[in-house]
């Protein structure tokens, strides 16, 4: 008995238990050096970004973001000429913002375009009731999570790895 109570008093001291979140994760793994757009502001006027997809090609392939330009995880210099010569803002995405971050820092140092990191990435766009779409542009519940492990930082959709 005496065991048990120690077991469960320390659950919160290890992290058993504990839940999964986007804001830890990006806490730990990201600097902040390409800020932040949120999904809901990016949802409001989406036709005044440049929405790129950082992700591999098979994730883009399973679903993404309505009018998302795949542009992978390594820069192109011809693909930045193109988007870099365009007035709008430029939206980096990925799974959950970290591989994107990465990218943004790499497109900022070519350049002084205004440029901004999807918060949460599809996963947040997803789980906040938005629509993703597949290569043939339709509606999908698929997301692909990266690998396993990271499908439990998703919370709605079919978790696709």
């Amino acid at each position: 008995m005496r065991f048990a109570l120690i077991f469960i008093l320390l659950i919160p001291i290890c992290g058993f238990g504990q839940k999964k979140t986007i804001d830890k994760l990006l806490d730990v793994y990201n600097t902040r050096s390409v800020p932040y757009i949120s999904v809901q502001e990016l949802k409001m006027q989406p036709e005044a970004y440049i929405i790129l997809d950082t992700r591999k090609r098979a994730e883009f392939n399973v679903s993404h973001l309505p009018n998302a330009v795949w542009v992978g995880e390594k820069p192109d210099e011809e693909l930045f000429d193109s988007i870099l010569n365009s007035k709008k803002t430029v939206v980096v995405y990925c799974t959950v913002g970290i591989r994107s971050e990465d990218y943004g820092e790499k497109l900022n140092r070519t350049n002084n375009k205004q440029l901004y990191n999807l918060y949460g990435g599809i996963f947040a766009w997803k789980d906040a009731g938005y629509e993703v779409l597949d290569l043939k542009g339709k509606p999908t519940e698929k997301i692909h999570t990266f690998s396993k492990n990271w499908q439990d930082y998703l919370k709605t959709g079919i978790a696709v790895y």
